[in-house]
């Protein structure tokens, strides 16, 4: 029985039925058929014109395939977050969006290697200079220099009319010595010199000549902080590292790399769905910043003409790489870097990049 056994499947094995159906999974493990790509718009990067789509993902992708030679389709997703489930689902092969290489990303896809380096960048709303002006001058900053000045006019005031109300009533005697001490104090500071009060004691000259030296430094002190309150500051001198955000109420692109970044921070934010829609919210805030990825966030603001409402700080958060996504463990990713990396090198890369800077 054992002998039959084997003899029948040596006879299965060395049949033509057998090699054929050998032959056809060898075809499909191997099969080079048409590439689909999952992309979802994203200017400059990918940018749809009619039936096609241009940007610097495409050209780099078309400069690629100049030398695998696949045929491919596109595979378009409504957002995002929708993309990065196909790509890590395998519905698609891989994708050429911009995509943030981040440590959580990492666990559920695979990258090639960098094909453009971005930053976060911080957008504000452009405020009325007039208003900004008003807002200042009704500052706390505004009037506690207000005050201080009174105060020390006040003090040298006091201390003058304090030698000179008896020997020199005529001009700080009486009922109004206290105020024609604070009026003489005031015109003595401002360099004015009236004349019109003087003090005539040993001791009102004296404090009439500590006041005259002191003057010119606490003049210059406050008239630096009244006109630092006056001035209309840009919110970038205001961020010198990311604990600042806390300060202002933050926006962010939800599912992005921003959102990854300001959770990173414990940044509290509002998260939008779509870039369109937090230039929306970022104008109708006084105290709002968007963080989102600065090239894409430039090209909007160009597109929809916002440029004379929202600005990009010149602060710059966090270097970001773009590159290529593949559901993890593709074969094709290390078939794409080898000719990506080729391709990045290459002059005419290069003078693409010149067009998007």
């Amino acid at each position: 029985m054992k002998k039959s056994k084997l003899l029948l499947f040596l006879l299965v094995v060395s049949s033509p039925i057998f090699g054929q159906n050998q032959e056809i999974t060898q075809v499909r493990e191997t099969n080079d058929g048409p590439l689909t790509i999952g992309i979802t718009e994203t200017p400059p990067f990918i940018t749809k014109n009619g039936d096609s789509y241009t940007g610097v993902s495409v050209a780099s992708w078309q400069m690629v395939n100049d030398k695998l030679n696949r045929d491919f389709n596109y595979k378009t997703y409504p957002s995002l977050k929708a993309l990065m489930k196909g790509v890590q689902s395998n519905e698609v092969d891989f994708s050429i969006n911009p995509i943030t290489v981040t440590d959580g990303r990492m666990k559920n896809i695979d990258f090639s290697q960098p094909y453009f380096i971005s930053h976060k960048a911080i957008a504000q709303k452009n405020h009325s200079q007039v208003w900004s002006l008003i807002k200042n001058l009704i500052s706390w900053k505004f009037f506690t220099a207000i005050l201080a000045l009174v105060a020390i006019l006040f003090l040298f005031g006091f201390l003058v009319w304090l030698f000179e109300r008896r020997k020199n009533k005529e001009e700080f005697g009486g009922k109004h010595g206290l105020a024609q001490g604070f009026w003489w104090s005031a015109v003595t500071m401002t360099t004015v010199g009236y004349g019109d009060k003087s003090p005539q004691t040993t001791g009102g000259r004296v404090v009439g000549l500590i006041w005259m030296f002191m003057a010119i430094i606490i003049l210059s002190s406050l008239t630096a902080g009244i006109a630092s309150a006056l001035t209309v500051q840009s919110i970038s001198n205001e961020i010198s590292s990311v604990s600042d955000l806390k300060k202002f109420d933050v926006i962010t692109v939800s599912n992005s790399s921003s959102q990854e970044f300001l959770d990173l921070y414990s940044i509290n934010y509002n998260a939008i769905e779509g870039v369109d829609k937090a230039l929306d919210k970022l104008n109708q805030g006084d105290n709002a910043v968007l963080i989102y990825d600065q090239p894409i966030l430039k090209n909007r603001i160009e597109k929809l003409d916002l440029g004379d409402d929202i600005t990009i700080l010149p602060n710059k958060l966090k270097k970001d790489y773009y590159s290529y996504s593949f559901p993890k463990g593709s074969p094709l990713a290390e078939k794409i870097n080898p000719l990506l990396i080729e391709t990045l090198k290459s002059m005419k890369w290069n003078n693409l990049l010149k067009d998007y800077d």
